[in-house]
C-alpha cells in the first residue's frame, strides 16, 4: 500500500509544487496554505520507498537518524495536513464575508505568519514522539526502529496519544466542520451570493472534512486501542493483542492515502492555479510544436 501510494501521489504533488513555483504569478492567502500542504505531502512521499522496501522484506534495522526523520515526517505530515486544510476552510469563509479581502487574515503577510506558526505548533506536538523514539533506540542499541504504536511505556504514551488526538485531529476537524457550516449559513442569509463562486468551495471543504473523518479516524482509534491493549492491567490474550495490532497496521496506510487525494483539492479550490497550469501547458505545447 505504501508503494502504491508513492506511485500515485508523488507525481501529482510534484506537479502541484512546481506549478505553484513556476506557473502562479500572484499568490493569495489560500495559495500559501495549499502550497505548504502540497510541499509537506511531497516530502512525505519521498520517505515511502525506503519504508515500503523495509516492510516488504521485514527489515527492522534502520539507520537511527533515518528512523527519527522518517517517523517525524510521517506524523508531521498527518497533522500539518489537517491543520492547513482547516486554515483553507477558514480562509474561504472569511473571503465569503469579506470579498474585497479587507480582513487582516486574508492578507499574504498574515498567511505567511500563520504558516510559520503552524509548522512550529505541529513540531511541538510531535516533539514528545521524538523523545520516545530516542529512548526506544537507546534501549535496543540504536538498531531497531519501532512504529509509534510499539514505543514507550504503554500508560505514558497512551496519555500522549490521547492528547495528540484531541489537539491534532479532533480540534482542527471540528474547526473544519464549523467553517463549512458557517459558509452555508451565510449563503442562506445572503441570497445574492448564491452562485458558482462560493457554492463550489463549500462543497469542496465539506468533502475534505468527510475524507479526513473517514481516513484519519481509524488510525487514531486503533492507535489508542493498540496502546490500551499493551497495558498489563487489562491482561488481554496474545491473540487479541495481535488482532488489534494488525488492524492498527492496516489503518496507517489508509490514513496516509489522504496525501494521494490532496492534489485534486489544489485544482478545484482555486481557478487561478488551474488556469495558470493550463496556460503553461499551452506554452510548452507551442514550443514543442515549433521545434518539430
Amino acid at each position: 500500500m505504501y508503494g502504491l501510494e508513492f506511485a500515485l501521489g508523488f507525481i501529482g504533488n510534484l506537479v502541484v509544487v512546481l506549478g505553484y513555483i513556476f506557473c502562479l504569478p500572484a499568490w493569495k492567502s489560500t495559495n500559501v496554505y495549499l502550497f505548504n500542504l502540497s510541499l509537506s505531502d511531497l516530502i512525505f512521499f519521498c520517505t515511502l520507498p525506503e519504508l515500503s522496501y523495509n516492510y516488504t522484506y521485514n527489515l527492522k534495522r534502520f539507520n537511527s537518524a533515518l528512523c527519527m526523520i522518517n517517523r517525524y515526517i510521517l506524523n508531521v505530515n498527518m497533522y500539518s495536513s489537517i491543520l492547513f486544510m482547516m486554515w483553507v476552510s477558514v480562509d474561504r469563509y472569511l473571503l465569503l464575508c469579506h470579498p474585497q479581502r479587507e480582513h487582516v487574515l486574508l492578507t499574504l503577510k498574515a498567511s505567511l505568519c500563520i504558516t510559520v506558526l503552524n509548522w512550529i505548533w505541529v513540531t511541538v506536538q510531535i516533539a514528545p514522539l521524538i523523545v520516545f523514539i530516542i529512548q526506544d533506540l537507546d534501549q535496543n542499541g540504536w538498531t531497531v526502529c519501532r512504529d509509534f504504536g510499539s514505543l514507550g511505556v504503554p500508560k505514558v504514551i497512551l496519555i500522549y496519544s490521547i492528547v495528540l488526538t484531541i489537539t491534532g485531529y479532533v480540534m482542527p476537524l471540528t474547526a473544519l466542520f464549523q467553517a463549512s457550516n458557517r459558509m452555508v449559513s451565510v449563503l442562506v442569509k445572503r441570497e445574492e451570493l448564491r452562485g458558482k463562486s462560493f457554492q463550489r468551495p463549500v462543497r469542496i471543504v465539506r468533502i475534505a472534512t468527510i475524507l479526513f473523518l473517514v481516513l484519519y479516524t481509524p488510525i487514531h482509534v486503533m492507535r489508542i486501542m493498540r496502546f490500551a491493549s499493551r497495558l498489563p492491567d487489562l491482561n488481554l490474550s496474545r491473540c487479541a493483542v495481535d488482532y488489534i495490532n494488525s488492524v492498527y497496521i492496516v489503518s496507517r496506510p489508509i490514513a496516509y492515502f489522504h496525501s494521494v487525494i490532496n492534489p485534486v483539492f489544489y485544482f478545484l479550490m482555486t481557478d487561478s492555479f488551474k488556469e495558470a497550469l493550463q496556460d503553461k501547458w499551452k506554452q510548452i505545447k507551442r514550443v514543442i510544436t515549433n521545434a518539430l
